[in-house]
């Protein structure tokens, strides 16, 4: 089978769908690949590289849709590139399909089969496919580093003959993959780190990490489904931001990373928040993209409001590249491997990872939350 895997499009992205050592494993099984010129170039993968293990480089992607059966991708291709792909061909990548009804619209048309590396359900047998996981470890490592580069202080706690310095306090909103990175990585800099997230199993976690765990009472328990939040009510919400107020005001750098499948991320710092923390603050806001956790963050930019540093990085795994490109690489073939041989695709569509990845197939949505969310 031919996969192709064309150079990313979307702004500020550095990384590439596979590495060499991926391609080199995949043409083992019998597949056929080719790669954009360039495609691995902001991971620092050459064309050399490619070249050197059986993937034909080429200068134009435009035929090579139509040429490929199989696409694979990082991002969801824009409705131009999806026009290019080839009918009834497949097409692997980040979707997150119900936020993009025209692309859906697109590869119902054109008879593709998507299948979207965000569905991949978190079971253990898919564990080496998820690639939400993957990027969300090396975002939160990530939010540290930036927050703490832009804080105009250390993290840790030092003595010295012109005496003692204290250790910086960070506030981590979200326990899930990069919320625990993220307090590991702070509490290994040195930081004093708080935690809140509206799942209480995330206690245990926390506390294994050496943060201290904020946990809202008096309050139904928050819903969840899949390890995500699927339910938070308002008077949960607005319990939450009474407890962290105060947590926010003290801290020195703020971490966000809420978020709620199909839903906007809930705002959980209000500008009034922002207007109370110290001077010289940090705010990391990992769910910007999705509408923001922080009410004055903006998109891809850093911004300074009312003396506080608010950084507004949508794609921090595009800033680890080399690293980042290496996961998503094993997660994607992983996830292909699982599909399909080099003869074809099994569609075993009761299965139970392909049941939960695959969004399109032949004019029909197959994904039920991407059906239910276009629906409204």
């Amino acid at each position: 089978m031919k996969i192709f895997v064309p150079k990313e499009s979307k702004p500020f992205e550095n990384r590439v769908a596979i590495t060499p050592d991926v391609v080199k494993s995949l043409i083992k099984l019998g597949f056929t690949i080719a790669i954009e010129k360039e495609a691995g170039s902001g991971s620092n993968f050459s064309d050399d590289e490619y070249r050197k293990v059986g993937a034909e480089v080429i200068a134009s992607s435009d035929e090579n849709y139509q040429n490929a059966e199989i696409v694979l991708r990082v991002n969801a291709p824009t409705d131009i590139e999806a026009e290019k792909l080839k009918n009834g061909s497949v097409l692997i990548s980040f979707l997150y399909a119900y936020t993009n009804p025209t692309l859906i619209d697109i590869l119902l048309r054109k008879n593709i089969s998507s299948f979207a590396m965000d569905a991949v359900p978190r079971i253990s047998r898919a564990q080496k496919m998820d690639a939400l996981s993957s990027q969300a470890n090396l975002a939160g490592y990530k939010a540290v580093l930036l927050g703490a580069n832009a804080l105009g202080k250390i993290f840790p706690l030092m003595m010295t003959a012109a005496g003692t310095i204290t250790p910086s306090k960070v506030l981590i909103f979200g326990a899930g993959v990069a919320g625990l990175q993220a307090i590991a990585t702070a509490k290994r800099l040195g930081a004093v780190v708080e935690v809140t997230d509206v799942r209480p199993e995330t206690k245990e976690q926390v506390e294994s990490l050496g943060g201290r765990f904020l946990q809202v009472e008096g309050v139904e328990q928050v819903k969840t489904e899949g390890g995500y939040a699927k339910e938070v009510s308002a008077e949960y919400l607005q319990k939450q931001k009474e407890l962290v107020s105060k947590h926010v005001s003290d801290a020195d750098i703020v971490i966000t990373t809420a978020l709620v499948m199909g839903k906007k991320a809930p705002v959980l710092v209000t500008e009034a928040m922002v207007q109370s923390m110290k001077s010289g603050s940090v705010i990391v806001d990992m769910a910007v993209e999705a509408g923001g956790n922080c009410e004055i963050s903006q998109l891809n930019e850093t911004v300074v409001k009312h003396g506080v540093t608010i950084i507004g990085e949508a794609n921090l795994p595009s800033l680890l590249p080399v690293n980042a490109s290496e996961l998503y690489a094993k997660n994607i073939s992983t996830l292909l491997v699982h599909l399909a041989t080099k003869e074809g695709f099994k569609w075993e569509m009761e299965e139970d990872i392909t049941k939960g990845s695959i969004i399109t197939h032949q004019g029909q949505i197959l994904n039920q939350l991407t059906k239910d969310i276009l629906k409204k």
